[in-house]
């Protein structure tokens, strides 16, 4: 009988822990700076996951307004890694075209210097 009840009892106070998920307010922050950032470094709304991470983002402060924290902040996360995935994206396009830009100008160079022999 006391088996039962301590299992009772464990039971009781998960289901008590799980209830009282606080606020994500730090995770809902840390999300707003990862978007801001990304367009900052000029994601838009073309850049897919930019626009996933809104939608996410969206999602996760309709959760918040209905009390849904642990929701909320799964989609604030999620929101957050699209964001900066967002920004990655955008920062590997802009390197590869200076790259490209550089290569480009080397090879101008290489020709010039070799004209000159």
């Amino acid at each position: 009988m006391r088996i039962q009840s301590l299992f009772a009892a464990v039971a009781m106070l998960a289901l008590a822990g799980c209830a009282n998920d606080p606020a994500p307010t730090e995770q809902i922050r840390l999300t707003e700076q990862a978007l801001e950032q990304a367009k900052a470094v000029g994601a838009t709304e073309e850049v897919p996951e930019l626009k996933t991470a809104d939608g996410k983002f969206e999602r996760a402060r309709a959760d918040m307004i209905s009390q849904d924290f642990k929701d909320a902040r799964m989609k604030a996360e999620q929101a957050e890694l699209d964001a900066r995935l967002a920004e990655a994206r955008v920062l590997t396009s802009k390197s590869q075209e200076q790259l490209t830009v550089l290569q480009a100008r080397i090879k101008r160079l290489h020709k010039q210097l070799g004209e000159q022999q």
